[in-house]
């Protein structure tokens, strides 16, 4: 099954997660996988209502009142600890760590300290547990994002009056297709920007499918301007249409200034590229190069083509189809001495295989406790090891 998302009307957590419930998905798959993680009571109701005359169904989560502000450390903790599938935990991790660097970076400060404020109540937990648990009940192979409409104007948050779209949310759509839309004021909230980023396989138009079910989520607000919805259809490819495999783009450059090199890299990986690198080769008459790979999926070939061509020398592409297998991987943490480093945990048949620390997490905590990368690396894995022990002796009880 394939899926496509319509968020050129904007998006918020609870706009997707309507959608999705709209779409089929029970709501008790998703309520118990919020009360996994929610430390206080969270209840999810939903209601048909109209929006610019349309029919569509809101979710809203009801709650007692909480003024906690958690940190991304406190909601990681809370993920870690909440007993979700695999696949569950990741797709939650990533959406929240990307929120966690936005933040970071529009304020300043240690993803790890950033307090999320509206983003990380109890309600965004809801939203962000909720819609990864429904894209896990459906099974969907392919997710493919529209152009995502982020309004214009002002919005008034935590931190005072800001303009549209919010910093957290231009950081965080770097590299999607993104526009004003009709919308005259937010309409595309953080939550609502990372789960698009996090959960897309590729950014485009709707792709060539056989439509079996069309979900449509509600907003808030009812504006005069436009639908305040979300929509998701899902379906088939169409037999004979685009491929689905990912695709591998290479190209020779050897007039590009190295120090660019890590931008466009880095460009390709936020606009959903799999994986991009570099191999130093030697071109003809002894020139030094660099071969450029990106492996992209199928339906983020074109942004991915765009961005070689618009970020380096090249004026060529060689592409070509390939199969990939990939382990089911989940990211789980470990402390050193108080400080988090994450751990990539790859599994493949249902059994651990492979453990592996974020490095750039081993620098923070190396320079905040003083300490030699190499002893924090080392005291890193061996807690990582213990992972794959505690999760061998599991299998075997």
């Amino acid at each position: 099954m394939i899926a496509w998302v319509d968020a050129s009307a904007g998006a918020a957590g609870n706009m997707l997660l309507g959608a999705l419930l709209d779409a089929g998905v029970p709501l008790a798959v998703v309520q118990e996988a919020v009360d996994r993680i929610a430390p206080e009571p969270v209840h999810l109701g939903v209601t048909e209502v109209r929006r610019a005359g349309l029919r569509a169904l809101r979710c809203e989560v009801g709650l007692a009142d909480s003024t906690r502000h958690r940190t991304w450390r406190d909601v990681r903790r809370l993920l870690d600890e909440a007993g979700l599938t695999a696949a569950l935990h990741a797709r939650a991790h990533r959406v929240f760590l990307l929120l966690a660097q936005a933040e970071g970076e529009v304020h300043g400060t240690d993803p790890d300290e950033v307090h999320f404020h509206e983003v990380g109540a109890l309600d965004a937990m809801a939203d962000v547990v909720g819609v990864c648990a429904a894209l896990d009940h459906l099974g969907i192979d392919t997710l493919t994002v529209s152009t995502v409409g982020v309004g214009s104007g002002s919005v008034t948050g935590a931190h005072g009056i800001l303009p549209v779209p919010p910093p957290a949310v231009a950081a965080l759509l770097r590299g999607a297709p993104s526009q004003a839309g009709q919308g005259t004021t937010e309409t595309c909230t953080p939550t609502g920007a990372a789960l698009l980023v996090a959960l897309a396989d590729g950014f485009g138009p709707q792709p060539a499918m056989t439509v079996g079910t069309v979900g449509v989520g509600a907003g808030g607000r009812d504006p005069q301007s436009h639908a305040n919805v979300v929509r998701v259809l899902l379906g088939e490819p169409l037999a004979g249409s685009a491929p689905t495999d990912p695709v591998l783009l290479e190209t020779n450059v050897d007039d590009l200034d190295p120090r660019l090199w890590p931008d466009v890299l880095a460009a390709l990986l936020a606009a959903g590229a799999h994986d991009a690198w570099l191999t130093p080769i030697l071109m003809k008459k002894g020139r030094p190069a660099h071969m450029l790979s990106v492996l992209a999926p199928a339906t983020g070939v074109d942004a991915a083509r765009a961005l070689v061509f618009t970020h380096t020398t090249t004026i060529g592409l060689r592409e070509r189809s390939v199969s990939r297998s990939v382990c089911d991987r989940e990211v789980r943490t470990v402390e050193v001495d108080g400080r988090a480093v994450r751990v990539k945990v790859a599994s493949w048949s249902g059994r651990v295989v492979n453990t592996q620390t974020e490095y750039d997490d081993v620098l923070a905590a190396a320079a905040a406790l003083g300490r030699p990368p190499v002893e924090v690396l080392a005291a890193a894995a061996a807690l990582a090891r213990t992972l794959v022990a505690d999760a061998y002796r599991h299998e075997t009880t």
